[in-house]
């Protein structure tokens, strides 16, 4: 078995009973983030123990299914090269365009560094607008500065 096809087996029961991420997120664990439960069940994340007992639960996954929910992934799920999926393109437009811009003022602000991807928070929110909703993300990681050696 491989953790992708966990990955495909819950998208599977995800779109046949009809649920949504927020949902099936509350169920596995009220206190941990929506963005942090839906990377575990995409692959992205572990799971601990516990929610990866509730997920195989809910999902009605077998034993080594909850244990590979519970194993450190092997991350990063987009192929090489620019993504072609329209959503996702546009994150990487926004580095591409503003990634410099992103990197002098954080550097500016912080020192020499980086932004953690590790030690990371995520929120949307929908912010009504009368010309159209816009999406508010929210991104907090940890500022790593890097060291002499």
């Amino acid at each position: 078995m491989k953790r992708s096809e966990v990955t495909e087996k819950i998208l599977d029961i995800k779109r046949m009973k009809g649920w949504d991420w927020a949902d099936i997120a509350k169920k596995i664990d009220a206190k941990q983030s929506p963005f942090y439960t839906t990377a575990g069940l995409l692959g992205q994340m572990k799971l601990e123990p516990a929610q990866a007992a509730k997920a195989a639960k809910l999902f009605g996954l077998t034993k080594m299914e909850e244990k590979l929910l519970a194993e450190v992934p092997y991350r990063g799920s987009l192929p090489p090269g620019p993504p072609t999926d329209p959503l996702i393109y546009r994150f990487y437009e926004l580095v591409q365009v503003y990634g410099t811009t992103f990197k002098e003022l954080i550097q500016e602000e912080f020192g020499d560094g980086i932004m953690s991807a590790i030690d990371f928070d995520m929120k949307m929110e929908r912010q009504p607008d009368p010309k159209g909703d816009r999406v508010r993300l929210t991104m907090s990681g940890k500022f790593l500065p890097y060291k002499r050696y």
